[in-house]
């Protein structure tokens, strides 16, 4: 009787093994699509835009013309600097969506 019961208990760690790994891939995965979607923060009406990956990468700074005052370098600098932040806040959500559905709203440092 008590080989029977740890035959049982074998295969249900067996089985949870398996969906434990296939969770892994699962995530593995999900990790490497965050690096080709990307997300935009913006600043002053637009005239300042970053583009960010769901790495947290920064992939391009646009600036339009009408946001440089050479008498006003400050003003730029500050509209470049929330752009930037706002699209890596937007890497931060969609990071956290698309793990979250792994993690179950866990946060486990290093992860992501």
């Amino acid at each position: 009787m008590k080989g029977t019961m740890n035959m049982r208990g074998n295969s249900q760690m067996n089985q949870m093994m398996k969906q434990v790994k296939k969770m892994q891939e699962q995530m593995l995965k999900a990790q490497e699509e965050l690096g080709n979607k990307t997300v935009e923060g913006s600043a002053g009406g637009g005239v300042v835009t970053a583009v960010a990956n769901g790495h947290k990468k920064l992939i391009s700074v646009t600036i339009k013309p009408e946001a440089v005052d050479p008498d006003d370098v400050e003003m730029l600098q500050d509209l470049v600097l929330t752009a930037v932040n706002d699209a890596l806040n937007q890497a931060d959500e969609l990071a956290n969506q698309d793990m979250g559905k792994y993690t179950g709203g866990l946060n486990i440092p290093g992860l992501f």
